[in-house]
């Protein structure tokens, strides 16, 4: 019998010691404890080890585009052997797209804020509104009637949700920058960050919301107004306030970027980007699919569908042919003659809409002849220009007022705001961040590796100490048309007239992707590329945002492994 108490004494002690054993092993695993230090993170003001974990939310307008591999710049037919899409194998990262083109509307919204918030008829402001609107006269042709356009295309309700076309690159960029400051304000309202209504009701030139200023410095927004910058604790609530009036002490009262909430910037798609999307090779794995041979963003080899429920049907339009821009009336007919109202045709297997006809797209390449993927394979951009936050004397960030905004002037002599008031000053990186760094040696890189002496019949190594000052000069010797003022601000336009000019190709070239509604089925093609002056805008030519993703590569919920 005691043989038998002492067993069962044994087994108890043994059951206890190992469901302890659990329990603390439970309890070093807890959500609450650091897996770095076993602190309660929940108690120590870890904002980052707290929202580990936490997703990207998707910007209104976007949908998701899983990254992968593709065959960039290979297209089936190639008529007019412009030798400037290579095939050649590249990875993009998965990003955030707009679902469709940025409409008259969604333009007209950010022109009418531009007019609140910096009126034209106040001196300092008055070429704000003037350097973003579209140019209309697009539509004037010498031989053709298109008034009613010019007239009515960007502002009649009955155009609002069709592609802004007259929009330049450089505006394109403007609008993607304030659409980031816009989106990620109505976010931090949202979250009580921001008080309820300020983003309408307290905007002013004075005191504006930018996305950048606000994580550098959360009290440069508003003014600095903390009636309007709210605080909040780390834990989520307001600071409590004790009866004799005083506010508890609190840290880390604003949103970071630990917070998880504020969301990457709006920009062009790089043209990697945007052909990667276009193609949608996620709806196809066959092996010539794979390899780059699907010819227009949806599946065939001709514009129209096959499918039983619409047989027949265009999926895009585009020009059909000489003096045919849609087919005849009742029948073989696209639907528009002109643009089309956005989603007027099937989207692609990434869910985006218009990738071929409506209006040819704005991306953020510089345009060269090449596609150098013996530098780079991964996320292909030629355009980088490395910028940094300007200090100034005083040792703290410089602010953009309304008396050093910056502009730029197009060669018609439109000037372009390029930076707005509450918007931090920035200036190109220099040695302290490039010494001894492999991966980039300088600010601009738009002419890295650039090495095409073909490019130009005039074109020098250069023998002198400048050679590479030399070789910039002469790689694209293409036209330079300057725009001045006089000593009594009269513009001066001087106009490059020379006959020894060999290429439009030069550093402020940017790529257009996608055929439109003036294109003939050629440039269905995603994998087909031109250039355009970004500074030049057209009635065909559009543009839609993206969005980097951060975080894990796919939405799709993968089982752990064993």
């Amino acid at each position: 019998m005691k043989v038998n108490k002492i067993v069962a004494l044994q087994v108890m002690m043994s059951i206890v010691l190992m469901l302890g054993t659990a329990s603390c092993s439970k309890k070093s695993s807890s959500s609450r404890g650091s897996r770095a230090t076993g602190w309660d993170v929940d108690s120590q003001n870890g904002t980052a080890a707290r929202n580990a974990g936490k997703k990207q939310q998707a910007g209104p307008g976007l949908v998701f585009v899983e990254g992968g591999t593709f065959t960039m710049g290979k297209v089936q037919d190639d008529v007019m052997h412009d030798w400037n899409n290579t095939p050649t194998q590249q990875h993009v990262q998965s990003f955030y797209m707009d679902e469709t083109e940025v409409t008259n509307g969604m333009y007209l919204e950010y022109l009418e804020w531009l007019k609140k918030v910096f009126p034209p008829t106040e001196e300092s402001y008055k070429n704000i509104y003037a350097g973003a609107s579209p140019d209309t006269l697009v539509w004037r042709n010498r031989l053709g009637y298109n008034e009613t356009m010019t007239n009515n295309y960007l502002r009649h309700p009955a155009y609002a949700d069709y592609p802004v076309v007259g929009v330049n690159w450089i505006q394109a960029v403007e609008f993607s920058k304030w659409r980031t400051d816009r989106v990620n304000e109505a976010v931090l309202e949202k979250e009580r960050y921001i008080k309820r209504g300020a983003k309408t009701q307290d905007v002013s030139a004075e005191s504006l919301f930018n996305t950048e200023a606000y994580l550098a410095s959360p009290s440069t927004s508003y003014g600095g107004s903390e009636e309007i910058v709210l605080k909040k604790s780390p834990n989520g609530r307001r600071p409590k306030k004790g009866k004799d009036g005083t506010v508890e002490e609190q840290k880390n009262v604003y949103a970071q970027r630990s917070s998880g909430i504020i969301l990457p910037e709006y920009r062009l798609p790089t043209e990697a980007e945007w052909e990667y999307a276009a193609a949608a090779d996620v709806g196809q794995r066959e092996y010539n699919i794979y390899k780059g041979q699907k010819k227009y963003p949806w599946s065939g080899d001709y514009t129209r569908s096959a499918k039983r429920k619409n047989r027949g049907d265009q999926l895009a339009n585009f020009k059909q042919g000489n003096g045919d821009y849609g087919g005849i009336a009742g029948w073989s007919d696209d639907g528009a003659d002109i643009t089309n109202k956005i989603k007027s045709y099937p989207a692609n297997d990434f869910g985006l809409y218009d990738m071929a006809g409506n209006v040819a797209e704005w991306v953020a390449d510089v345009y060269r002849p090449i596609i150098d993927n013996e530098a780079n394979d991964f996320n292909y951009y030629r355009g980088n220009q490395y910028a940094k936050n300007k200090i100034g004397k005083d040792g703290k960030l410089e602010i953009i007022t309304k008396d050093n905004i910056k502009y730029t002037t197009l060669s018609n002599g439109k000037l372009v705001a390029t930076n707005l008031p509450g918007e931090i000053a920035q200036v190109p990186v220099d040695e302290n961040e490039t010494y001894l760094r492999q991966n980039f040696s300088k600010s601009d890189n738009i002419n890295y590796r650039d090495g095409d002496k073909q490019s130009s019949r005039y074109y020098d190594f250069g023998d002198s100490e400048s050679a590479d000052d030399a070789k910039k000069e002469t790689m694209y010797n293409s036209p330079v048309h300057n725009v001045t003022t006089d000593s009594l601000g009269n513009m001066v336009r001087k106009y490059d007239n020379s006959s020894k000019r060999t290429t439009l190709i030069n550093d402020n070239a940017r790529v257009y992707k996608g055929g439109s509604w003036r294109d003939r089925a050629y440039w269905l093609d995603p994998a087909q590329r031109r250039y355009f002056p970004q500074d030049m805008a057209t009635d065909y030519i559009g543009f839609r945002c993206a969005m980097s993703r951060v975080g894990a590569k796919t939405e799709r919920r993968k089982s752990p492994r064993n």
